[in-house]
């Protein structure tokens, strides 16, 4: 009996963390997307109305939302390939050699992931900023003209992608570098034995073999894609005119600037929906790929 419950008793702890950190908040917003809770019934429990699927019906007709919504597919499009395609290729780079530098070179691509986000936006804010930032600085260097970094709708998209995309790519690359430590080399030396070249062996050797590893980092990227906040709240604020408002933006805004808690938490189970969609056809395709 001791032996049965002994693996229970282990991961008891990270179950009751598991529950109350990420199952429960879950069930507590699905309750409170069906009332009309604001920061008033918060105090008096009396004030807060079941007000059904009002919360929704708003939601599908508000075109904020909407636009936050198309902003993050964006988002999700721009950065999701560009993040797995680059991370990949630099840890590929990085593998080639075991030397002292690339050794350290490993370091310097991970410190984007361990450094505050407060900071790295505010030193790309200085980057972005039209009148004295260091882009504009080298465009005018070549005769072009300064570009509107945050303050085009259009660019500001692309202006917190590529951030973020910068940012996404220290842990992946050492995701990638430990996967492609478990490379066997016999093969690649018999590949090369027949005259496979190096790009050769990459595609048809490596890349086959990383497929697990491509799978669990296109899932977390899309996760996080698709929960980007962190950018846009610190460089823009969802400006201008909303055009870099992601839907966890939206969220936020609803939900602590406007009080508007059973909105905010609709939009949040609406999220939650979206993001278990897509990520079950991830388990899906990645099922029937392995199956075949």
């Amino acid at each position: 009996m001791r032996t049965r419950l002994a693996p229970y008793g282990f991961i008891t702890p990270a179950m009751i963390l598991l529950i109350a950190f990420g199952v429960l908040p879950i069930g507590v917003a699905l309750l409170v997307s069906f009332t009309d809770m604001n920061l008033a019934g918060l105090g008096n429990w009396s004030r807060i109305r079941f007000i059904g699927f009002e919360n929704y019906v708003e939601l599908l007709r508000d075109p904020a939302f909407w636009q936050a919504l198309g902003n993050t597919a964006l988002f999700a499009l721009v950065g999701v390939p560009s993040v797995i395609i680059v991370s990949l290729v630099i840890a590929l780079a990085l593998n080639r050699s075991q030397s002292r530098f690339f050794r350290a070179l490993r370091s310097f691509y991970f410190v984007p992931a361990i450094t505050a986000i407060v900071a790295v936006s505010l030193v790309w804010g200085y980057l972005y900023n039209t009148q004295f930032g260091l882009f504009n600085h080298l465009l005018s260097l070549v005769g072009l003209p300064p570009v509107p970094w945050l303050s085009d709708p259009v660019v500001v998209k692309f202006s917190v992608a590529a951030v973020a995309i910068w940012r996404g790519l220290g842990l992946n690359v050492i995701i990638f570098l430990a996967a492609l430590q478990g490379v066997p080399k016999e093969y690649l030396e018999a590949a090369s034995i027949d005259g496979a070249g190096s790009l050769r062996r990459t595609w048809s050797i490596v890349i086959p073999l990383l497929r697990f590893a491509i799978f669990f980092v296109t899932i977390t990227t899309v996760i996080a894609w698709l929960q980007f906040f962190d950018e846009p709240f610190v460089l823009t604020k969802g400006g201008p005119l909303g055009a870099s408002t992601s839907i966890a933006l939206f969220l936020y805004q609803k939900g602590f600037s406007s009080s508007q808690f059973g909105y905010a938490s609709a939009g949040s189970v609406v999220l939650f929906a979206i993001i278990a969609i897509v990520t079950l056809i991830q388990i899906r395709a990645r099922r029937a790929d392995v199956e075949y």
